[in-house]
């Protein structure tokens, strides 16, 4: 297996290096966020590990930017901020996961390994996914309902296909996690509440017929009422 590891913090940088090494795979590593980026665009890496303060871009950028340039190696963000908002921020920049600082050697490696698995693009069979009057044109990456357009970012419009993919189920926040970001369900995190808000305010807002329910204690289920 082929790592990019970004980390600017020499000792950190060694130390993850060398257990990563000691794992029988390649690494490649970068101490500031442009050389990261130059070498993630350059060549061809099963992962990419990369700390979110950088000097030069930061991982948040770095990740960003890969995503413009349609390159879709899974990325690992390592971060020593845990609130909410700073790991809604990796994931909108399009980071496929997220370790708080500190962590366990042995936790990193589980997740490197399980982004590894994950084929960096999913293909589609589908063009269009509908529910009730919404619709959203997965080529385009759009979403109507009633025919208005909703803007939704990049990570509502992957939780909204994981819902239209599964109508009438009950999906658990466990669920919602592993299948959407592919990611350890953290039960000191409400990120998947805020997404499900956040997805819910935009979906049902100025329409009489709620589509995307609460069910307390057991996960959210899109349905007609």
């Amino acid at each position: 297996m082929r790592i990019l590891l970004v980390e600017d913090e020499l000792k950190t940088l060694h130390s993850l290096s060398q257990g990563m090494q000691e794992q029988g795979w390649t690494v490649n590593t970068a101490m500031d966020g442009d050389t990261g980026l130059r070498l993630a665009s350059t060549d061809d890496y099963d992962v990419i590990v990369s700390d979110i303060t950088l000097p030069g871009i930061s991982g948040l950028e770095l990740c960003a930017e890969l995503r413009s340039q349609n390159i879709f190696t899974p990325l690992l963000l390592l971060t020593a901020l845990s609130d909410t908002d700073d790991k809604v921020a990796g994931l909108e920049a399009g980071a496929d996961d997220y370790l708080a600082k500190p962590f366990e050697f042995k936790e990193l490696l589980a997740r490197v390994r399980a982004l590894a698995r994950r084929p960096a693009n999913t293909i589609r069979t589908e063009n269009v996914l509908r529910f009730a009057d919404v619709e959203l044109d997965l080529n385009a990456k759009s979403v109507t309902r009633s025919g208005k357009t909703i803007n939704l970012t990049p990570r509502e419009l992957a939780l909204l296909e994981f819902f239209l993919r599964n109508p009438g189920k009950v999906l658990s926040k466990i669920e919602i996690a592993e299948k959407v970001w592919d990611v350890n369900f953290d039960t000191g995190t409400n990120v998947i509440e805020v997404y499900v808000n956040y997805l819910r305010n935009k979906l049902d807002k100025g329409f009489d017929q709620k589509l995307l329910h609460t069910l307390f204690g057991q996960g959210y289920v899109l349905r007609e009422d």
